[in-house]
């Protein structure tokens, strides 16, 4: 792939970017939209994060630009559509309608190159913290915020000492009995809904936790998020799917570049005697 070549893919599945939140990588998401195109397009919840916005209004141009790249693709004839999370429910309050060549729906189910039945779904509808005790699902979003701000810190600290990036958050969710618990509940919850439902498996997000199994005869999949671990879960014109780690890959690229820039420098000259 060249610098500015977009590779095509049949389907791409992107949830959490959380526009309208200081964490939000705007600047990554579009460089991974500039990157990467579809036949279509499921924005799987918490696209714009309306409890931020609510508490204070923060929306610089590059999450406007993230806007309208998406709605510049449904004007060129990418389907786009977008199944509302926890975070923008307001969105759910236009269920039915289109906006801009954008459906917004409840929920989805996606048809696979190979046949297979997909439910699409954010999936907070399962998370008895969000349905039971909002305001614990509002206290750990606090806190997720505040793990956010000391993981930028501590990954400016380790560029200056050239050390790659590193998820404080995501290392708490792996190493946190509770978390790991309560990620585990989520993935078993949502396959046997899938299940329930009659389908082959289910695309969600909601957990920032970027995966792909099968549990229990079920395909499970997770598209993580755009705020820390930048990922997206692709479908290829196979029904194959894969994750993109785009923050890796963007860190990659930029690299081969620097080290071509490096490569096309004329040799220094011999000094005189």
């Amino acid at each position: 792939m060249t610098d500015t070549a977009a590779r095509r893919y049949r389907t791409i599945f992107l949830s959490d970017l959380h526009l309208g939140a200081r964490g939000a990588q705007a600047h990554l998401l579009l460089d991974f939209l500039k990157h990467n195109d579809a036949d279509q397009i499921y924005l799987v919840g918490d696209i714009v994060d309306g409890w931020k916005l609510k508490n204070g209004w923060y929306w610089p141009q590059a999450h406007n630009d993230v806007v309208q790249k998406l709605l510049r693709k449904a004007r060129k004839g990418v389907r786009v559509i977008y199944v509302p999370g926890n975070h923008d429910e307001f969105a759910r309050d236009y269920a039915g309608l289109t906006f801009g060549g954008v459906e917004v729906i409840e929920e989805a189910v996606h048809e696979t190159a190979d046949g297979k039945k997909m439910l699409v779904i954010h999936g907070d509808q399962f998370d008895i913290v969000v349905r039971n005790a909002r305001w614990l699902a509002f206290l750990g979003d606090w806190a997720y915020d505040l793990a956010i701000v000391a993981n930028t810190w501590l990954n400016r600290a380790r560029r200056l000492f050239g050390v790659g990036y590193w998820s404080l958050s995501a290392w708490a969710k792996m190493k946190v009995k509770n978390a790991v618990n309560f990620i585990g509940d989520f993935e078993k919850t949502l396959a046997a809904e899938a299940g329930r439902r009659g389908v082959d498996g289910v695309i969600c997000g909601h957990i920032h936790h970027a995966t792909i199994k099968t549990i229990e005869g079920v395909l499970y999949l997770n598209t993580g998020d755009f705020v820390e671990s930048c990922t997206a879960i692709v479908e290829h014109d196979d029904g194959g799917f894969e994750i993109i780690h785009w923050r890796t890959t963007a860190a990659e690229r930029e690299a081969a570049i620097a080290a071509r820039r490096v490569k096309a420098l004329p040799p220094p000259r011999a000094a005189a005697a």
